[in-house]
């Protein structure tokens, strides 16, 4: 049994201000031209208030896509205005979420955000529309400013793999290192967390993550330090790491945490949320175009936030263009 370790003292000068840093995300965001984003049946007030803030706040143009008399309906139910605002209409969420897609595969939308419909009814439309995809498989990526973390931290995927095996998460590394390049961060840390930090044939994320290690030592992952496995404690605490004697230069110091499955990752970053106060923000990278799922129950403010990620990810994806 691993021994336990003893969370190092915080000192209250030295934290790590996670509301200014998320309110810088956003500045960062603001200070580009917004761009088209399709908001896939905004039908409830929390989803709609979303995209309006998204809209106030000069990241996003939204196109309102779903019921129309259901959205505005919903829009006199929190006393905002439409005017000014595109409603393409469908007939109920399963034809919106076509319609989305359709219209993104036709250039017309530069990112896509899920409102008040399941998530699997609105991947499947995007997965039916084959010239969206890339050869890469699609994955979500979560970025939370923590405040006992001393940077942003990156999780990664707790919305769509289910059980991903190795060839899966290598996409999904590679799809998390391509966003902090898009984000500014030239060599992301990558942490490949498992429930220990050494290689054990009963556990596959242990395996995995070795095998993952390698790939990047032979360039199959690209541009990023990778170590794994690690427990989430090394991965974030340098003390940790110290003490159960690894020596990496990720320990401590991740930008990335890669968990094994999509419950352990939901499950992390549903506690940095509810028990941490972390302030979030989601993509989902490998199709054409960057798409936020946020969950039904997120605030407007996170939806904010993912409009400031979908409009960053969506300029890099200009400037890469031919």
């Amino acid at each position: 049994m691993d021994e336990i370790v003893e969370a190092p003292a915080v000192v209250a000068t030295a934290r790590y201000d996670a509301q200014a840093q998320f309110e810088a995300f956003i500045a960062a965001a603001r200070g580009l031209e917004p761009v088209s984003c399709g908001v896939v049946h905004p039908c409830d007030a929390v989803s709609l208030k979303g995209a309006i803030d998204a809209a106030e706040a000069g990241l996003i143009d939204p196109v309102l896509i779903g019921p129309k008399a259901k959205i505005q309906a919903t829009a006199e139910q929190i006393a905002v205005s439409l005017a000014g605002i595109r409603v393409v209409p469908a007939l109920h969420s399963h034809h919106a979420a076509s319609v989305a897609a359709e219209m993104a595969t036709r250039d017309e939308l530069e990112g896509l955000m899920k409102g008040s419909l399941h998530t699997d009814e609105f991947m499947h439309a995007v997965l039916a529309e084959r010239t969206l995809r890339t050869v890469r498989r699609m994955s979500q990526i979560s970025r939370f400013d923590v405040p006992l973390y001393h940077k942003p931290l990156f999780i990664t995927d707790p919305a769509l793999n289910i059980r991903p095996g190795l060839a899966e998460k290598g996409d999904i590394v590679q799809n998390a290192v391509s966003l902090l390049h898009m984000l500014g961060v030239e060599r992301p840390k990558v942490a490949i967390l498992s429930a220990v930090e050494t290689i054990n044939p009963h556990l596959v994320s242990t395996l995995d993550a070795a095998a993952l290690c390698k790939m990047a030592d032979r360039r199959q992952i690209a541009g990023a330090d990778l170590d794994g496995p690690l427990a989430f404690d090394n991965a974030i605490s340098a003390e940790a790491a110290r003490v159960k004697g690894i020596t990496s230069s990720v320990a401590g110091d991740a930008d990335i945490l890669v968990v094994p499955d999509v419950e352990s990752g939901n499950m992390l970053v549903k506690q940095l949320e509810y028990l941490a106060g972390a302030a979030s923000a989601g993509v989902v990278l490998g199709a054409r175009i960057p798409m936020a799922l946020t969950s039904r129950a997120d605030p407007p403010r996170s939806r904010v936030a993912a409009a400031a990620m979908v409009k960053l990810v969506a300029h890099a994806y200009r400037r890469q263009r031919p």
